[in-house]
């Protein structure tokens, strides 16, 4: 009997931590692919079993430090007329502000 429960707490264990480790490598891809993960996943089932937030705060910290520059990114413009390339404005000796939120 013991030798079953110990082989049922090592199954339990593997996956979990298994589980674990395929979050943790989704939450490393772009946020379309983990939004799509995401959605197959039943109910709140990875934000209770998983610890999910310890998870997204490692995966998504990134390497940037006070100070570093910003890296090179590209985005589509307002009225989709066309891109914005931060090198590109960079290039120009353009002064740009990132700024993050929402103004909704």
């Amino acid at each position: 009997m013991k030798k079953l429960l110990l082989r049922a707490v090592a199954v339990i264990v593997i996956v979990w931590l298994g589980a674990c480790g395929a979050i943790y490598a989704v939450m490393r891809r772009p946020p379309e692919t983990f939004a799509r993960v995401m959605a197959r996943i039943p109910g709140p089932v990875a934000f209770l079993a998983l610890p999910f937030e310890t998870l997204w705060m490692r995966a998504r910290a990134g390497d940037l430090h006070n100070g570093d520059l910003a890296p090179n990114f590209s985005l589509n413009k307002l009225d989709k007329t066309g891109r914005v390339d931060l090198a590109a404005l960079k290039a120009k000796g353009q002064p740009v502000a990132l700024i993050f939120g929402s103004y909704t």
